[in-house]
């Protein structure tokens, strides 16, 4: 089992960068794919971006596509969410999320992620 804790958020202008980050507990942190999810108010969870065990693959929404970008740490087990040109459309609450398996492709749906953070809120104004 693996507990996530984001951290990162706040709120900044329209062109700003955030990073968030993503700590996990356990000592199997690398076997873990991981992924990062938003939710606005009114809206449903979606994905933004996906990262596999080892760090080699990535996949992202095409809406932060050349925006956002995902890394690893394994040795510090934490996840990360690079976020440059931030847009008002990225307001969202962010979620890191954990799924079992050294797969070699991403994980893009929440369906597939076994945990989950509290989430870290992103506020973009304009």
């Amino acid at each position: 089992q693996v507990q996530l804790v984001e951290s990162g958020g706040g709120l900044v202008q329209a062109g700003d960068s955030l990073k968030l980050s993503c700590a996990a507990s356990g000592r199997t942190f690398s076997s873990y794919g991981l992924g990062w999810f938003r939710q606005a108010p009114g809206k449903e969870r979606e994905f933004v971006a996906a990262i596999t065990w080892s760090g080699g693959g990535t996949s992202y929404t095409d809406s932060v596509k050349g925006r956002f970008t995902i890394s690893r740490d394994n040795a510090k087990n934490t996840v990360y969410l690079q976020m440059n040109s931030l847009k008002p459309e990225d307001t969202a609450a962010y979620y890191c999320a954990a799924t079992w398996g050294r797969s070699a492709g991403t994980r893009t749906r929440a369906y597939e992620y076994n945990y989950w953070g509290q989430g870290t809120q992103v506020t973009v104004s304009s």
